[in-house]
Order: C-alpha cells, then structure tokens, then sequence
C-alpha cells in the first residue's frame, strides 16, 4: 500500500485547473520540494487556452493587495506589470440617488488586467519551473490504496495525490462528486460585458472601480472596472438573467457612470457581448480526503461575501502544497494542515455573510443612501466602506470595529431621517 504520508522523493501529483490556485499550488510544490531535495513529478490539466482569444474569463480581471507579495514572496514568480491595464486606487459607490468616492493609499493600489492574459502568464511561470502542462478536460477519477488514476481526453495517469483547482466547472465538479464525497459550494450568478466609451472618457486619470448596490430584487452588486480602452461590467445575483443585467444597463446611475453614445437608445444597438459565471458563496462539502484536495473556488475558499478570488486561489493553492510536503495527502493530514492554514479565510465567512444579508436587506429597503450620507460626514464609516469594498480587510475586523457605540448611535440616527441629494 502506498504511502499518504508527505510526498517524497518520485512523488506525483495531478493538479485539475491550470487558473491561479492551481498554477500556484504547482509552482509552490516544485520550489519547496526542491529545497527539502525532492523531485516532485506534478501535471496541470487544463482545456482552455489561455493564450488566445477562445475561451473568455468571466472575472472582472482585478487583482489587489498583497498579491505582489504573494507572487514574488512566496511564489518567487515576478509580478507581471507588463500586463496591468489601469491602475485602480478607489472606488465609487454607488446606492440609489447618492454617490460616495472612497480613495486608499496611493502605496496599495489594485491592477485591472485581463484575466486571460494573467492565466496565460501563471501557466508559463508553472511550465517554467518544471510542471508538465496537458490540454485537456479530465473525464474520470479512480481512487485506489496505492494512487489515483486520471483519465482525460488527452492521455491517462496514475498519482499519488489530486488537487482540484477547477473553479465552478460543473463536469469537473461531477467527476469530483461522483468518486469522492465532495460536493459544490453554494454560488451566486454572475454576467459580464465590456463597452469601449469614447477615447477621452478613458484618460489616464481614471482609476476607480464603480460599485453599486441597486433596489433590484435580483442584483446583489454589480461594478464597472475601466480597463485600457474599455471598461468592463459586471453583475451578480442568485437568480440573475439578461433581463436584470439589461435592467442594471439602462439604470441612471451606470449612464451616469459610463457615456453610453447618444444615439443609442436601446441596449440592442450596442451589440454588447455578454458572458454569464459563477463564484462561490459557501464552502464546499468534503473539499478534501484521502489522495485529494481542493483549492480556490472548487472549494469555495474566496473572500466572503466577494472580492480576493485571485489571491484566495493562490494562497489556498500554497498551503495545500505546504501540506503534501510536510504533512502528507491523507484525509487527516489535510484536516490538522491544510484546514488551520485556511483559518483566516473560514473564520471570515460568518461576517462576510451576515454583511451580504445586510446589503441585500438595506438595498431593498433604500438604506444604501443614507448610508452613504453618514459616511460623507464620519471618516471611520467612510474608511470601513472602503476596506469592504476594496478587500483591503477582513470583515470580521471591520465589523469589531464598527461595533464603536457613538459612531453606530449617529448610524442609527441617520435610518430616521437624512437629508436628499440636491436636484
């Protein structure tokens, strides 16, 4: 019987996702096992290329703090500047008639990019360092005492240990649920679209994030992210279609936001593109065992609420391969390892959840604007709006920190009475 101990010298592993937590996961395991000298034999499966323009990413493509640091600290792969397309040093956030501008520090700014493009460069990085890349969609798995085996459309396999790094693909997901006891997390929908404003709309001085918490019933949140020469727009929500995200397009505030031509005066005329995701809003069930781990949102470890994927991924990708190296690839390794090393992620998910429910409640009843007008005149409000938005901070700290008694008494005080916007 094969060892589920820490991996050693021979060991393999198969890495399902070739996107941020699992390239990471590669990269980490070919480094570390290097210094401990190990050869660690370890395969990505990925289907999409990247490379091209055939396959499209329904990530908004923003990557924030500390992911230089997580890529050139503990990854040792230089972050790729080359590819950033806007600088994004704030937000705008948005409620129904009122408008607040949230800046952070000019030391800590996020990096629109395109997520392809980023993908692209991670999977070069994994190939760099020793990782064997095959294209290809994995279509079985057959756990055994001594390995598992991988069958896929492009060849077939047998490993010590399996990381799923899949996202949200549903096959991928049945393969998983089929032949372990792992189950998807919960998400939510999420449609994305990019328009091309006018030149002079898209100067160098644009640098914030649009975000907004509309009334509708269907839309949690949607956010327009300038890029070089477009910008990109999306929205989420439980049950969302075309319909809301048309209803979001249309609304004041995002033609207040972006300069749509004036002559266009139906949505139909833009021939807009759209492309429909997912993202996670719960862990997933059993998303590790014997020989198998999963990392990023397979296994629903993103930032609550939303917001951090790319980071998320990455950093649960290190850990799991922290794990195989000094733990081992059983069921119990990766629950006293892998599990701790994701505390601060899974101890964050009860107050991302509870603030999800409060935005939900406070967008429907119309309270996002009197929210907004409390922040325009409290600094502490208007920097917690602000870590919330950018993830700059966990929500568990912004909520201890709100719990300051005067500051929710004036909160309070505002949900009876707060002065309109003029005009």
């Amino acid at each position: 019987m094969d060892s589920m101990g820490p991996l050693q010298n021979g060991s393999s592993v198969a890495i399902i996702g070739g996107g941020p937590g699992g390239t990471a996961c590669a990269i980490a395991l070919l480094h570390q096992a290097s210094v401990l000298g190990r050869t660690i034999h370890v395969t990505i499966y990925e289907g999409k290329i990247f490379a091209e323009d055939t396959h499209h990413n329904q990530c908004a493509g923003v990557v924030s703090p500390p992911i230089t640091d997580i890529l050139e600290n503990q990854l040792r792969v230089s972050f790729p500047f080359q590819l950033v397309q806007r600088k994004i040093t704030g937000y705008v956030l948005h409620g129904n008639r009122r408008a607040l501008v949230l800046d952070g520090p000019e030391d800590k700014p996020s990096y629109a990019m395109r997520r392809n493009e980023f993908d692209h460069y991670m999977l070069e990085q994994a190939r760099q360092v020793g990782a064997t890349i095959v294209r290809g969609r994995v279509t079985d798995l057959e756990f055994h005492a001594d390995g598992v085996h991988i069958y896929s459309e492009s060849d077939y396999r047998h490993v010590n240990v399996v990381v799923g790094a899949f996202g949200l693909d549903d096959g991928t997901a049945a393969v998983f649920s089929r032949t372990t006891n792992y189950a998807q997390p919960r998400f939510l929908q999420s449609i994305v679209t990019k328009f091309h404003p006018p030149s002079e709309f898209m100067g160098p001085g644009v640098c914030r994030i649009h975000a907004f918490l509309p009334a509708a019933p269907q839309i949690e949140f949607g956010a327009i992210t300038p890029k070089t020469n477009h910008v990109t727009i999306n929205t989420a929500g439980a049950h969302l279609d075309t319909h809301w995200m048309e209803t979001f397009l249309s609304s004041s505030g995002v033609h207040e936001a972006i300069p749509f031509p004036a002559g266009a005066d139906s949505l139909d005329t833009l021939h807009l593109p759209y492309f429909k995701g997912r993202f996670p809003i719960s862990i997933a069930r059993n998303f590790y065992g014997n020989r198998y781990v999963l990392v990023g949102d397979a296994a629903g470890l993103v930032r609550a609420f939303k917001g951090k994927g790319i980071n998320s991924a990455c950093l649960s990708g290190i850990w799991a391969a922290q794990c195989m190296l000094r733990s081992g690839i059983s069921r119990q390794a990766f629950a006293d390892d892998y599990v701790n090393s994701c505390h601060a992620i899974l101890i964050d998910l009860p107050y991302g959840k509870a603030v999800r429910r409060l935005v939900i409640l406070g967008s429907r009843l119309g309270l996002v604007d009197r929210v907004i007008a409390t922040a325009e005149r409290e600094p502490a409000l208007q920097q917690a709006l602000f870590d919330a938005v950018s993830g700059h901070r966990n929500y568990r700290d912004i909520i201890l920190d709100l719990l300051h008694f005067p500051l929710l008494w004036r909160l309070g005080r505002t949900f009876v009475s707060v002065p309109q916007p003029a005009g």
